[in-house]
C-alpha cells in the first residue's frame, strides 16, 4: 500500500512538474540560450561584462524582448 501511495504522488508531481512547464512556454523554445556565444557568456562570463559584451547582447537578441516597464 505504501508502494501505491509512493507511485502516485510521483506521478501526480511528474504531471504537476509538465502542467507547469506547459504554461510558462518552456516548450516553445527549441534551446534554452539563443547560440554558443550566449552559453559562454551566461556559464563564465557574466562576472566580467565589457561594453563588448554588452553589445553583443543587443545584436543577437539573447535577452528576448522586455515586457515589463515598456508601458
Amino acid at each position: 500500500m505504501k508502494r501505491v501511495f509512493v507511485v502516485l504522488l510521483g506521478v501526480f508531481f511528474l504531471f504537476g512538474c509538465g502542467a507547469a512547464a506547459r504554461e510558462s512556454g518552456y516548450y516553445q523554445h527549441s534551446t534554452m540560450y539563443r547560440n554558443y556565444d550566449h552559453l559562454k557568456f551566461s556559464t563564465f562570463g557574466y562576472t566580467k561584462v565589457d561594453p563588448k559584451e554588452l553589445e553583443k547582447t543587443k545584436a543577437q537578441d539573447w535577452w528576448g524582448v522586455t515586457v515589463w516597464g515598456s508601458k
